[in-house]
């Protein structure tokens, strides 16, 4: 989930998305396909990223994240679980270069540690019947492993809640890469 990549300037480096650097500006002028699609790739939902490019333009990128937290709350659970099937295990893709903003990228060197954080993923899927999702935010291993065990103690609702605020923290860091700062970079 999601600690900042960094920015370089191409899109020809690797660990820049597709739709890296936009620049708000081109965002609101995107084709409705080349905007959904960009969105999409920000949120891992259909619905969500179609009525976020039919609400455009946005006049800042405020207006924007306020109304992906706005309509990621108004989703039914079932789009919710659909999107969480797209989000990748922990430690699933080590210091990948592509997923280093992400929680797939969490890494202990140590195996015993990431036998723990595996063990604890699994109990969670196991109770609540659905992997684990949390925004990183610069969080190591231990400190995954501490927010997994923490949340074990919900009741469902409690951690279906939490599940839409995690969602919402990631959304908003991948939109924020998706936009780059405002008037975007040059390359586009």
């Amino acid at each position: 989930m999601a600690v900042k990549a960094p920015v370089t300037g191409s899109v020809e480096d690797p660990a820049v998305l597709m739709h890296q650097g936009l620049g708000l500006g081109a965002f609101n002028n995107l084709p409705p396909r080349k905007a959904l699609h960009a969105l999409y790739e920000c949120c891992n939902s259909v619905v969500l990223a179609a009525d976020l490019a039919r609400g455009r333009p946005y006049g800042d990128h405020g207006d924007l994240f306020r109304k992906a937290d706005a309509l990621l709350f108004a989703l039914s659970e079932d789009s919710v679980d659909t999107m969480l099937q797209a989000y990748p295990h922990l430690g699933r893709r080590p210091r990948s270069r592509k997923s280093q903003a992400e929680q797939c990228s969490v890494w202990d060197d140590r195996p015993e540690v990431m036998a723990k954080l595996e063990a604890a993923a699994k109990r969670y899927e196991r109770r609540f019947g659905f992997g684990f999702v949390m925004f990183v935010g610069g969080s190591d291993a231990e400190g995954v492993l501490t927010a997994i065990n923490d949340r074990l103690h919900h009741d469902a609702d409690t951690e279906r809640k939490m599940v839409r605020n995690e969602l919402a923290k990631i959304n908003r860091t991948r939109l924020e890469r998706m936009l780059g700062p405002e008037g975007g970079y040059q390359n586009w």
